[in-house]
């Protein structure tokens, strides 16, 4: 399965998915680049820290995906990859730009001891639902939220607006975060 969410810009590409493309449009997909997580099974157990910026939640949750996914493989198999927990924090204007978040809190609901999430609004201005106000924060995401998170056991993947992402990856290499702990991937 490949689900992305594209936000509406003027860029070239979104414009055509907004207003071009239909069901039966044919896409070309390139496979690539540095940002995932695919652990062996005698790799060192980690622990996840996802931080996400608006639509920068793509790649991220496809890793979240993936960590359920193995999850499941251990809970069923009793062998396979141990991973260690998962916190999502994900950080948007609003709650309905806070996409694919009923796949997030249903993961978080079959996995409570092992993923967690932090939903933040920027901007919200309509009162937030019951079933998302547990795990909504009003305003952004902060150094301390993450700092929370920091040990030699944590990889830390970005994915968000430049500055968002330059922020948090410079904040974890000031508290002396491993630069192979740190991955990131900005969105234009």
């Amino acid at each position: 399965m490949i689900e992305l969410a594209v936000k509406y810009t003027n860029h070239p590409p979104a414009l055509w998915v907004h207003n071009t493309c239909t069901l039966d449009s044919e896409v070309a997909v390139r496979v690539g680049g540095e940002f995932f997580f695919d652990p062996q099974p005698t790799d060192a157990s980690r622990n996840l820290v996802l931080i996400a910026g608006g639509v920068g939640i793509n790649p991220l949750l496809s890793i979240l995906r993936h960590a359920a996914d193995l999850l499941r493989e251990q809970a069923n198999k009793r062998s396979g990859y141990e991973i260690g927990t998962i916190q999502l924090f994900y950080s948007a204007k609003n709650t309905s730009e806070l996409l694919f978040k009923k796949n997030i809190l249903d993961l978080v609901n079959e996995f409570p001891e092992k993923i967690a999430c932090s939903l933040h609004v920027t901007k919200q201005t309509t009162q937030i639902s019951a079933e998302l106000k547990p795990y909504i924060t009003e305003g952004r995401i902060t150094e301390k939220e993450i700092r929370d998170h920091i040990s030699k056991e944590t990889l830390f993947y970005i994915c968000g607006p430049p500055p968002m992402t330059d922020f948090f990856s410079k904040q974890l290499e000031n508290h002396h975060v491993s630069k192979e702990h740190i991955c990131f991937e900005k969105w234009w």
